[in-house]
């Protein structure tokens, strides 16, 4: 069996801890080989985001293009899109030239709370991109933001939104719970006709720069070598945890800084 091929569509890091470098790094991680589309150019470090500069949709158009024409793609991940004019834009490719797994990271908000998601484009995101979904990743905030409500405060509530995304036409929801304050990060699977819970005990690291980037980039990663959802998630998981436990061996920026995705190695 050939390396499965993986495609990021995101925003850039120059520091290196999230976004499209977080993306390609975790593909390297697990295996894959990495293709990448950049939305937006970001500078960015470990303290917050300092300016965005957009990129043309008919320019990510030509990006996407150029590796669709010529590279087999076996999973995308979706992240940063910007502005819906870009949203509407991959959209609209993916719709003609959709690899098989599609795992959309619903990006509005940099670690530091810097927006990254233009309030016109979240609409973009549930009409057009949700439906496209294998796998949708949003944390509390975000799945509020996609149905319009009051983020969830407990796992009933995470449960009960997750199904309303499935309703909107994804085909599976990562709802992410780190936003809750147990003292396990827990997070439901939901598909059509199953319920999973995963925890992973908190880790003691202000170093969690990049990690939602870097989960949705792991289950793009794994989904085609893994049997079924409920493994992947729970091999990204285990990955996304050994990255959090040596995030203090590393020494980047003063800010928060990034996971070690090259544990494993080095």
């Amino acid at each position: 069996m050939s390396p499965v091929n993986a495609l990021t569509i995101a925003g850039t890091d120059p520091s290196g801890g999230a976004g499209i470098q977080a993306d390609l790094k975790t593909f390297s991680a697990l295996g894959v080989y990495a293709t990448s589309v950049v939305t937006a150019l970001v500078a960015q470090n470990t303290r917050g985001v300092q300016s965005v500069c957009r990129v043309a949709p008919a320019f990510v158009l030509a990006q996407l293009d150029s590796v669709l024409s010529d590279v087999r793609i076996d999973s995308v991940k979706i992240g940063m899109l910007a502005e819906a004019d870009i949203a509407l834009a991959v959209a609209e490719r993916l719709q003609q030239a959709a690899p098989r797994w599609r795992v959309l990271d619903t990006v509005m908000l940099a670690k530091s709370g810097d927006a990254l998601l233009s309030p016109s484009a979240v609409a973009v995101l549930r009409d057009r991109l949700l439906p496209l979904a294998s796998m949708v990743t949003p944390n509390l905030p975000e799945a509020a933001a996609l149905l319009g409500c009051a983020p969830a405060v407990n796992e009933r509530e995470m449960r009960a939104q997750g199904r309303a995304l499935l309703a909107m036409g994804a085909q599976a929801v990562l709802m992410k719970g780190g936003h809750l304050r147990d003292d396990e990060s827990p997070d439901w699977l939901l598909t059509a006709d199953d319920e999973r819970r995963f925890t992973a005990p908190r880790v003691a690291t202000r170093h969690t720069h990049g990690t939602g980037c870097s989960l949705s980039s792991a289950l793009a990663a794994l989904r085609p070598q893994r049997a079924d959802w409920a493994e992947t998630v729970r091999d990204a998981k285990a990955w996304l945890q050994g990255a959090l436990i040596h995030a203090d061996s590393l020494r980047v920026g003063s800010g928060q800084g990034p996971v070690h995705h090259f544990w494993r190695w080095w």
